[in-house]
């Protein structure tokens, strides 16, 4: 069986997503494109052969499509999600799965209400070959329990466009989501420290900032954000635990040395860095999907990142920086 999918949302990441499932997955097809520029939609389309539908409900009403991979705009999402599970469609939804809290409760409901999980929610690095490994030194107890977690999020640029909230929302939340998965506990508070910015930003930005996180055990977490550093896009994480600590290594394959000095190469952007978690998450979807199963994240997990991004913006726009406490209803029983 070759899974039918139609992708709302084709832009930047909605095309790399296509490409991967064309030329490199296996078990998926695209069949079918919508997308608020119709004549994006129309160039995205005709190579593959596949329908354009002039919106997203239509496309996932269409019984030519058998699972949808929302990559739109973050704030259009819910309503593209909670259709896919009235339609009983399984959906991938790349992050946030909406911007607020609210909006993700919203879709719990309706998939509650479906009673069955439908949603993955893609945060990518799940699937990371290195966050794996440093999974596994923690999950094997062999250098006691987490103490301290430190992030570094650093972008070389980013358009006008970014708002000073999406710092939070649309970049500390990679690191939000891999640091509940990684512990595998939640996060109860967050601070947004902001440090001298950079004058290499947009004015109306706070670039860089920090995100402190704790969560239920007392683990520390902190996330440094900066967007505007210029190199590259670099991504570090350092797990201390009780008798030892293990990081991220560089993404390179070989280091040069010569009269310069020894160095290796910067990864310049997301599909760059995680193009191999990218092809993992997908083809783990598209074989679920093949099968009738969920398996990923789920509704529940872009809920519980939301409700830490909220509380960081609440820190970030307020003049002393405070801590803002993380409140969340319980766990439904369909995400237990």
């Amino acid at each position: 069986m070759t899974v039918r999918i139609g992708v709302i949302g084709p832009g930047g990441m909605g095309r790399a997503h296509i490409a991967r499932i064309q030329n490199e997955l296996a078990g998926g097809a695209v069949v079918a494109v919508s997308d608020i520029d119709a004549a994006n939609a129309a160039r995205v389309a005709d190579p593959l052969g596949a329908k354009v539908f002039r919106d997203g409900g239509e496309l996932i009403a269409s019984d030519a499509v058998d699972a949808v991979l929302v990559s739109s705009y973050g704030p259009s999402h819910e309503e593209s999600v909670v259709q896919a599970i009235e339609a009983g469609k399984p959906v991938l939804c790349e992050k946030p799965l909406a911007p607020t809290a609210d909006a993700c409760l919203r879709i719990m409901a309706a998939e509650q209400k479906a009673g069955r999980r439908l949603v993955t929610v893609g945060f990518m690095r799940r699937f990371d070959a290195s966050y794996n490994e440093m999974k596994a030194v923690l999950s094997s107890g062999k250098l006691g329990e987490a103490i301290l977690v430190h992030n570094r999020h650093r972008n070389p640029t980013v358009p006008e466009s970014y708002t000073a909230d999406m710092a939070i929302n649309d970049t500390a939340i990679h690191e939000i989501d891999t640091m509940r998965w990684l512990l595998d506990e939640e996060i109860v508070s967050v601070r947004v420290d902001k440090p001298r910015p950079t004058r290499n930003r947009f004015p109306h930005l706070q670039d860089p900032l920090v995100l402190v996180m704790q969560t239920e055990s007392g683990v520390l977490i902190d996330d440094e954000v900066f967007v505007n550093i210029g190199y590259g896009y670099d991504i570090q994480c350092e797990l201390v635990m009780e008798t030892g600590a293990v990081r991220l290594a560089d993404q390179h394959r070989i280091e040069r040395r010569d009269a310069s000095g020894a160095r290796n190469r910067i990864t310049g952007d997301h599909n760059d860095r995680f193009d191999q978690a990218f092809n993992a998450e997908l083809q783990q979807w598209i074989s679920a999907v093949e099968r009738g199963e969920h398996t990923g994240s789920t509704s529940w997990d872009g809920y519980a990142a939301a409700v830490v991004c909220d509380a960081g913006v609440q820190s970030l726009q307020s003049d002393d920086g405070r801590l803002v406490p993380v409140s969340m209803v319980d766990k439904p029983a369909l995400y237990a």
